[in-house]
């Protein structure tokens, strides 16, 4: 190991990785989390308490991984609800897909606004203070996830897709963001849906989320989650982000619902790099350890 300054990652008890830091562009803690943005060999890279986040070279795939399934699972995309992702990403690719009205939700201005000042990807200052003026489509809200899914249930608010951009949920962790991966802030989402509308979240690495003696594994958890909210469900992986896997759900039971989302591409307004009709048949394709259970 050379003597620049590393970063651990902590992902299991077990695993960490670590990851060289060669030119720090952003360092500060906000009332909610450490935030650090570094160049490293992925490029200019976001760090969230240690936990990348998103990097300049991949994060187009992860953020189209995100949004673009669901798009074209969905019935239609006018509205959009976005939590997470304070680089803005997927709410420029929701807007940039003909969207009229996109919430943005993020609970951290300050993360919100570094990623503006210092990231080449996701939303610029400009941009920022429009969002939160609420100037175009994109209507920024510096505010808890799981109470505005709430308050928007009981004032009637309805989306097209939900697409839920969080920090990974942790094993054994009591850590707050952990609820919105659970069953029931799931069947909040898709109360909040009009009909034949999407939620997407990602979830845990496959690679590093294999069951044990004494768990069913990461990956698993949230497969079985979805089965139990809705009527269709999607396993998606990018073949291009390894940080890329996103698990779809709608209410409804659609027959087929990957050749509807191939038939759908050639009309999408927003042309994909990342993704294509071969990639969404191969990236679609579950693994043997979902299939079985």
């Amino acid at each position: 190991m050379d003597g620049g300054r590393w970063l651990c990652e902590p992902i299991r008890p077990d695993v960490a990785d670590l990851w060289r830091l060669d030119e720090v562009r952003y360092e500060g803690k906000t009332p909610y989390q450490r935030v650090l943005i570094a160049r490293t060999r992925l490029g200019v890279t976001l760090f969230c308490d240690d936990n990348p986040q998103s990097a300049e070279c991949g994060q187009l795939a992860f953020h189209e991984a995100e949004l673009v399934p669901a798009m074209l699972l969905a019935e239609r995309v006018r509205r959009v609800l976005v939590i997470g992702c304070g680089e803005g990403t997927v709410c420029q690719i929701a807007a940039e897909a003909g969207a009229e009205h996109v919430d943005h939700v993020d609970i951290d201005p300050d993360c919100v606004w570094a990623c503006a000042r210092h990231l080449p990807y996701g939303y610029d200052e400009d941009q920022v203070r429009a969002a939160e003026r609420g100037e175009g489509p994109i209507r920024l809200h510096y505010a808890d996830g799981g109470q505005f899914v709430l308050d928007a249930l009981r004032s009637g608010t309805r989306y097209d897709v939900v697409v839920l951009d969080l920090p990974e949920e942790q094993d054994g962790s009591e850590t707050g963001h952990n609820a919105l991966y659970g069953t029931q802030f799931l069947a909040c989402c898709r109360d909040l849906l009009t009909p034949g509308g999407v939620v997407a979240t990602h979830v845990s690495r496959p690679y590093l989320s294999l069951p044990t003696a004494d768990s069913v594994g990461s990956f698993v958890r949230p497969w079985r989650r979805f089965a139990e909210v809705f009527g269709t469900r999607v396993y998606f992986r990018s073949d291009e982000q390894p940080w890329g896997t996103i698990m779809l759900g709608r209410a409804d039971t659609v027959a087929d619902p990957v050749r509807r989302m191939i038939d759908r591409l050639p009309a999408l307004r927003y042309r994909p790099a990342t993704i294509d009709a071969p990639m969404l048949t191969s990236a679609t394709h579950l693994p043997a350890v979902l299939r079985g259970g």
